[in-house]
């Protein structure tokens, strides 16, 4: 397969000199030009989930929980219009939402400026949902929330329904009754899908939901009409990992990321697909959209199967920056940390997740991909390095003081 046009090959730190290293503390605002002011599309995937159901909202409940703060500043400090933060664990009355708006991002994080987001959206996951049958081949099925052996069976894996969910914060209003969900969506309809047959039993493949967590369309308007609105396309695929040789969550994590290469591909292509409400069908051609979430999947390095995110990279209806997001602090880990890193094909300088020195190492999982109709600006990974006084808020390797993925941001204009 041709080489993704978002990345070349490992360059110099020279060669990215011209290029928004966010990795700093200083990122820049979002800036206007005669195309109008641009707007901040970000992920992050924050960390944000607990052990035991309930457990986040009491930590949100009180100001003082240090990871969340670390995680507000983070935000503060990039201050982002639109935001999804993945591993946000779900809470069917949106408490944890509002407490986490309230008690850390509407309060300054040392010396950050407050940010406040009018409009947000949440909804129920995959994740820690009983599926009923045992997917895993061991145990039987396990019903009973709060171990490993139900989170195998479970539609996607969690110890309790919700955990590792995710939420859209936004600026700019939500138009949540036109926002599509498709956390029901069986693998098995997905046309020539790749799931193992060999190891999932025949009442398994019936019921096997394709999302791990959840695929959302959410409209956001970001001008004064319908014309302005842009589709926040976001998800959070399964790792392609903690399987055997059946592969069966790098094949799930592939199919996830073609889900929105179908979506985005054109009413043929997009056809098979429905909703949760039952709504057939993909995007309307010519849509405007920011897809972002984190992939679990790096063009290059890593388990991913086949590539996955290169359906994403390469999908004629997507329009790349001419340099992707990257920062310095991505680089500076990997020579530091060395081991699994000395070894990858990919460019460290577009690195979004620290995982060590030991396989797979940091990789480029997470992304904000904008289409067509919208102009590309600044963008960067929020890394600092180790001399900057914001490295306290993502430490390196094991030290994780917030989470061991980094906020990515891009910029873009409505044309």
């Amino acid at each position: 397969m041709n080489q993704p046009r978002s990345l070349s090959r490992r360059t110099t730190l020279a060669a990215l000199a011209g290029a928004a290293l966010a990795g700093t503390s200083a990122v820049p605002a979002a800036a206007s030009d005669r195309h109008g002011r641009a707007v901040r599309f970000a992920t992050f995937n924050a960390s944000l989930n607990r052990g035991t159901q309930g457990a986040l909202v009491s930590d949100l409940s009180t100001p003082d929980n240090t990871q969340a703060k670390n995680a507000a500043e983070t935000i503060q400090r990039v201050d982002p219009d639109v935001l999804l933060i993945n591993e946000f664990d779900y809470v069917e009355s949106g408490a944890a939402v509002r407490l986490f708006l309230r008690n850390y991002l509407a309060v300054g994080q040392n010396g950050a400026k407050p940010v406040r987001y009018r409009y947000h959206f949440t909804a129920p996951v995959n994740t820690g949902v009983a599926s009923g049958l045992d997917l895993d081949g061991r145990n039987g099925a396990v019903t009973t929330p709060g171990s490993d052996a139900y989170g195998q069976d479970a539609y996607g894996y969690g110890w309790f329904p919700g955990q590792y969910g995710m939420a859209v914060l936004s600026k700019y209003p939500i138009d949540t009754r036109a926002v599509r969900t498709f956390q029901r969506f069986l693998w098995r309809d997905m046309p020539g899908n790749i799931m193992p047959t060999d190891y999932y039993s025949a009442e398994a493949q019936a019921v096997l939901r394709l999302s791990s967590k959840s695929h959302w369309d959410v409209p956001v308007c970001v001008g004064r009409s319908a014309e302005d609105t842009v589709h926040f396309l976001v998800s959070h695929p399964t790792p392609p990992t903690f399987d055997g040789t059946e592969d069966r969550n790098g094949r799930r994590n592939h199919d996830e990321i073609r889900l929105w290469a179908d979506y985005i591909g054109g009413r043929r292509r997009g056809s098979y697909l429905y909703d949760d409400k039952g709504r057939r069908g993909g995007l309307r051609p010519g849509a405007r959209f920011v897809l972002a979430g984190d992939q679990n999947a790096d063009p290059y390095d890593g388990d991913s199967y086949d590539h996955a995110i290169r359906l994403l990279l390469d999908h004629p209806a997507v329009n790349l920056p001419k340099v992707p997001p990257t920062s310095k602090g991505a680089v500076e880990a990997a020579r530091l940390q060395g081991g699994a890193n000395t070894s990858h094909t990919g460019d460290p300088a577009y690195d979004t997740a620290d995982f060590g020195d030991t396989a797979p190492g940091n990789l480029r999982v997470d992304y904000v991909l904008p289409s067509r109709g919208l102009i590309p600006a600044s963008n960067g990974v929020f890394w600092p390095t180790s001399d900057d006084p914001l490295y306290r808020l993502v430490g390196g390797g094991a030290n994780v003081p917030t989470s061991d993925h980094r906020l990515v941001w891009q910029d873009v204009r409505v044309v």
